[in-house]
């Protein structure tokens, strides 16, 4: 589990010292799932895990190498499943699949132990609130623009899994958590666009109202898909290389050039129907002067990405006034931040 603080790198707050304000941001992405809590000295604790697990054999040496290797597990049956980013190590150790709870943004429905190992990695992330009925906002996609994504179940069941904890569970857009976390000084006015695995969440919001929401079903498991598909390796595999660091505007190799190719396809996707979206919608805001985009996401993580993102960006005419197009400064942390941010403000929201 990564948990890092503006104050200090690896430390949790209790190591820090200092004590939680009220109200707590959960990511519940389907690559990462990420919590945010503010201290009372103004930074912000954020703690990440890899929303995957993998199943290893119960017998006495895997017990013995995990143990003596600190990775996380729990017992269930005949199985060790290992938990979040050290499945997808051992993953890639062994040539296998990690197992994930979500896909395309939401709880995955084939899979049958996902919704146990999510609460757990949950409750390692959150820890029990700092008074019965806490708040603590989550994010949720928003209706698809090219795939059927009810979110009803999956809203009912984290806010029903959060509750249980003793929280006051909130959902909220995941496009409209990254304009919360990054366009305070545009008066929380803009385009907020996250990158997430599974799906590409968008929000246009003025003064803090979104006016407008929508997801588009492709991100980075899209691209890993397709890049395991034509070079013949495991799915797993490719994340691994994609992660591992691309620079989008000047691959080297077949492997980066693969991935390069389908970040710039998913991206021009992303712009054509955000503009085909924008001009078909009747109750779009008229802004007064241009308005910023900001992308999020582990998705934009990869190098050139926002210089990709803007050679696409000019080559259309967008219908509306933009001011400029940058990357959140933490794109990984950054719907966790906006959720905090929602938690703070409570009923306001």
């Amino acid at each position: 589990m990564t948990e890092t603080s503006v104050q200090q790198h690896g430390q949790s707050t209790a190591e820090i010292g200092t004590e939680r304000l009220l109200g707590k941001g959960l990511d519940v992405g389907t690559a990462n799932l990420v919590a945010a809590v503010q201290n009372t000295d103004g930074s912000i604790t954020v703690k990440l895990e890899r929303n995957a697990f993998l199943d290893v054999k119960a017998d006495v040496y895997s017990k013995a190498m995990l143990t003596k290797l600190k990775v996380p597990y729990v017992v269930r049956g005949e199985q060790l499943i290992v938990l979040g980013e050290a499945s997808f190590e051992l993953a890639n150790v062994f040539g296998r699949e990690t197992r994930r709870p979500m896909r395309d943004g939401l709880i995955s429905p084939n899979e049958v132990d996902g919704l146990p190992m999510i609460r757990l990695i949950i409750e390692r992330l959150l820890g029990e609130p700092a008074q019965p009925g806490e708040n603590c906002y989550f994010s949720v996609p928003a209706p698809s623009i090219d795939r059927d994504n009810n979110i009803i179940y999956h809203q009912g069941l984290f806010e029903g899994m959060l509750r249980s904890m003793g929280y006051t569970a909130r959902a909220i857009n995941e496009g409209h958590a990254v304009v919360f976390s990054e366009l305070a000084e545009s008066d929380f006015s803009g385009i907020g666009i996250s990158f997430g695995g599974g799906m590409v969440n968008i929000c246009v919001c003025f003064k803090t109202i979104p006016a407008l929401s929508f997801s588009i079903g492709r991100s980075g498991d899209w691209i890993d898909k397709n890049v395991a598909d034509v070079l013949g390796i495991p799915k797993s595999r490719a994340t691994f290389l994609k992660e591992r660091g691309v620079d989008l505007a000047a691959p080297n190799g077949r492997e980066e050039e693969a991935i390069a190719i389908y970040y710039r396809n998913l991206i021009q996707y992303v712009l054509t129907n955000i503009k085909a979206r924008f001009e078909s919608s009747s109750n779009m805001p008229v802004f007064q002067s241009p308005v910023p985009i900001v992308c999020s996401g582990g998705t934009a993580l990869a190098k050139s990405f926002i210089t990709v993102f803007q050679d696409e960006f000019k080559k259309m005419k967008f219908p509306i006034p933009v001011s400029g197009i940058s990357l959140a400064s933490e794109p990984l942390n950054s719907v966790a931040k906006g959720c905090l941010v929602a938690a703070a403000l409570g009923d306001a929201v």
